[in-house]
């Protein structure tokens, strides 16, 4: 008898650098339960846009028996990476890491068109840099003031621009003069710890209230605060996008910066940006010079709320009688699993109220440059969301993440809602100031 040979195993359309692990993609059983918490699923019932169904195409792949072209990537395009299914998950599958490598091999193969990369790389080196985010204030502060946003927005003329131009000026907030933070800010009465504050981008150009308030708070409760001159982008933007090399250049400077400061704890008000700062090991585990720099950093780094949550208060609270909606950023409840932290903050103020938006574990639509890159998508979710927070009418919703605020204050004002957004140290910050909650209602 003629012997069979066997088959020849197809190769991977996977390079070789860091692919996406086979071990991770094997623990999935395909038990649906990451189903109702994924936003796209929600939104269109597809199986290939679910996580065990994007799971599914990683090991076609890695098998070679799909090909990474534009169809099988736009799959991962619409994606947000919030990581719902993780916490749904009852096998632990570890979807972050997978995305993360997937997104990292579709951007080292030619299959973007030139204006998609064109656009990405408009982002990137916008967003990511806050001389060019300085730079923008003043023709954007322009713009808002002069009346020619207003004028234009109610002629309707911005409708007749790309969508991904709709979406840019629709998330640009009110922008107020920038508040400079010091490098130091010494602790009030006795010194407790000495932390170091991430400055951000977004946060520290465009929406320079929440930096200002977290000083003033941590400042409050006993903390020297070192907010280091040199500190560049974190990166994150990069590693949630898979621009890996840029990343992984942006976290060695921020390392850098970090340990010149000599800091007890390093500390985020970005939920973004503070899930990156905890996987700086992973994302420099092959460097012989920053792998254990990384881990050592990575194990400092808190979100603000998870700092404050961890001691006794020092600074009184004063009474900031409102209604407050909280909504779990992403990166913040699936990524880092800090949750009980900020509901316990609010619930020490006197006078407030703090109330619950359904659908808690499903994204808001901004995660990271989403709206930006899938307007319709990201709308559709802000929108869904926007219906919920108005059915319980707060007088505030809270986040913990810039690209949450703006993406609900988006969402808001097209659904005629006054309700406004604030990030969840804005309302700690005013209620040991004593101010009232007028005070948060300006522009």
């Amino acid at each position: 008898m003629a012997e069979h040979s066997a088959t020849p195993a197809r190769p991977s359309a996977f390079d070789a650098h860091h692919p996406p692990s086979q071990k991770i993609i094997d623990t999935c059983v395909h038990c649906g339960f990451c189903l109702p918490v994924c936003p796209t699923y929600v939104l269109w019932n597809e199986e290939m846009d679910s996580p065990r169904g994007r799971i599914y195409l990683i090991k076609m792949a890695s098998e070679g028996k799909a090909a990474i072209n534009p169809q099988w990537v736009g799959h991962f395009d619409t994606c947000l990476g919030c990581m719902a299914c993780m916490t749904a998950c009852p096998s632990g599958v570890d979807y972050g890491k997978l995305i993360e490598a997937t997104r990292a091999q579709i951007e080292r193969k030619p299959v973007r068109s030139f204006v998609d990369k064109l656009y990405r790389r408009f982002i990137f080196a916008t967003f990511t840099n806050p001389a060019r985010l300085r730079t923008l204030r003043w023709p954007l502060i322009a713009y808002q003031r002069s009346g020619l946003q207003t004028l234009l927005r109610r002629s309707g003329v911005l409708k007749l621009l790309p969508k991904r131009v709709q979406a840019m000026e629709s998330l640009l907030p009110k922008l107020r003069h920038r508040e400079l933070i010091p490098e130091i800010t010494s602790a009030r009465g006795v010194r407790r710890r000495r932390v170091g504050l991430l400055l951000g981008c977004v946060q520290r150009e465009m929406l320079p209230q929440m930096n200002s308030a977290t000083v003033r708070v941590l400042a409050a409760e006993g903390f020297e605060v070192v907010a280091p001159a040199a500190q560049p982008c974190c990166g994150a933007l990069f590693v949630h996008a898979g621009e890996e090399a840029d990343a992984i250049v942006l976290a060695k400077r921020t390392i850098d910066a970090f340990e010149q400061a000599e800091v007890d704890t390093i500390v985020t008000n970005a939920a973004g940006c503070g899930s990156n700062l905890k996987e700086y090991g992973h994302l420099l585990r092959d460097n012989p010079e920053y792998a254990a720099r990384a881990r050592a950093f990575s194990a400092k780094c808190k979100d603000v709320s998870e700092l404050l949550a961890e001691l006794e208060p020092q600074a009184r609270r004063q009474p900031f009688r409102a209604r407050v909606a909280y909504q779990d950023a992403c990166h913040l409840q699936h990524a880092q699993g800090v949750r009980a932290q900020p509901r316990s903050l609010l619930a020490q103020i006197p006078g407030l109220e703090l109330v619950e938006i359904p659908e808690a574990a499903i994204c808001c639509g901004s995660a990271g440059i989403y709206n930006l890159v899938q307007p319709d998508a990201a709308n559709a979710l802000g929108e869904r969301k926007a219906g919920l927070i108005e059915e319980l009418q707060p007088d505030f919703v809270a986040t913990g993440n810039p690209g949450c605020l703006m993406q609900l204050k988006s969402a808001l004002a097209k659904a005629g809602s006054v309700t406004r957004v604030v990030h969840t140290i804005e309302i700690l910050d005013a209620s040991l100031r004593g101010e009232t909650p007028e005070f948060l209602r300006r522009d």
